[in-house]
């Protein structure tokens, strides 16, 4: 059996033999997952004290998800080393004091019958900014900033500080962060690991020539610039118990195909990434785009990242999410149903209403656990 199987009347069949329903229950590995929808991970900037614990918001905000019928519930962005924080007020999981927090809303999400996951995160040469609502710039050191590190010493835009290129000891180090903040995860009662590979953070800086100019066995060549995240994935999943899933978030390209001037991140090069992740024991690959390079041209509009989630499934053989603009419940249910992808992820959608999967499912006449609480309001 693959580490994606579906149930459907008691049989449990390969994904690969037969089409999916948004609402059927899946096998990832030991986890049982009740429904193909998935919460993707979405930036609170809600630590209070700024040591990276999770709160009272977490706990609620995950929470309201998981009652919502969500099959898995994912953190936001998880920091490995408080310099890897996007912000001051990110979570963390780079210390054992952080552990507690989490295990409680873990224990919430399994109670309301979702799947807990967890995104770690390294934010790169685009750390240290404030939050979004208070204009999302880089903050100098008396706002409480700190300095910033990538592969090389190239900024991520005009009035950015310039990184510190990592030393391979440094690289080192974070690939240690990673490996412990995955046994830290474990601890706390999470079921699903996602590392951020995309969206220009550190991982994604490494794979991009556009942020990666070193000439050691970090930079150049695509297997060298890949080097990092499948060191990263490797050392996870020896944390990482092989029966308990293991997901890369990826940016599948910069949207620079079209610009020969200058060389980039494409979706050829995320096939043939994904393709060696397999190898390093990863499960899915979920499919974004973008966040690396200021004004490149994005075609936005409904699901305009599916493509690249189904071209990965197809050509690399790997299982993955598909996410961006994915709204109507019809619309999901295609894209599970034609075989573009094994789950679906949804974000803004769901903060406008954590209810829609149950709402989608009904509307879609398939299968959802309502909380007994709210019963009265099925029908």
């Amino acid at each position: 059996m693959t580490i994606v199987e579906r149930e459907r009347t008691g049989e449990v069949v390969s994904s690969a033999v037969s089409p999916a329903h948004l609402g059927d229950k899946v096998q990832l590995g030991s986890v049982r997952v009740r429904n193909r929808i998935m919460v993707s991970p979405m930036c609170q900037y809600s630590v209070e004290a700024r040591d990276g614990r999770a709160t009272e918001w977490h706990l609620v905000h995950l929470g309201a998800l998981a009652r919502g019928g969500a099959g898995i519930v994912f953190t936001e962005a998880t920091a490995v080393t408080p310099e890897g924080r996007i912000s001051p007020q990110d979570l963390g999981l780079w210390e054992d004091a952080q552990i507690a927090p989490l295990a409680r809303i873990t224990a919430f999400i399994k109670e309301q019958g979702a799947v807990p996951g967890i995104q770690l995160a390294h934010a790169g040469r685009k750390a240290s900014t404030a939050r979004p609502w208070e204009g999302g710039q880089p903050l100098s050191s008396a706002q409480g900033g700190w300095p910033v590190v990538g592969p090389s010493a190239i900024p991520f835009a005009e009035g950015y500080p310039t990184p510190h290129a990592l030393t391979v000891g440094e690289i080192d180090d974070i690939i240690a962060a990673f490996a412990q903040s995955a046994a830290r995860a474990r601890e706390a009662g999470f079921e699903i690991i996602e590392i951020h590979a995309a969206h220009g953070y550190l991982l994604h800086e490494f794979l991009s020539p556009v942020s990666n100019a070193r000439t050691d066995a970090y930079g150049g060549a695509f297997a060298n610039r890949a080097r990092l995240v499948r060191e990263v994935a490797r050392a996870v999943r020896q944390e990482w118990p092989r029966e308990l899933p293991l997901v890369v978030r990826v940016s599948a390209t910069d949207w620079l195909e079209d610009d020969p001037t200058r060389p980039s991140w494409t979706l050829d090069q995320t096939v043939e990434l994904a393709r060696l992740l397999k190898e390093d024991g990863v499960d899915f690959l979920d499919c974004s785009s973008g966040g690396n390079v200021v004004g490149a041209k994005i075609p936005t509009g409904p699901g305009y990242q599916v493509p690249f989630a189904e071209r990965v499934r197809r050509e690399a053989g790997m299982p993955t999410i598909a996410v961006g603009e994915i709204t109507s419940p019809q619309q999901a249910e295609q894209i599970v149903r034609s075989g573009q992808a094994d789950l679906v992820a949804l974000g803004r959608e769901l903060l406008r209403n954590p209810h829609w999967p149950l709402l989608a499912l009904a509307e879609l006449r398939q299968e959802a656990a309502w909380p007994a609480q709210y019963e009265r309001a099925k029908r």
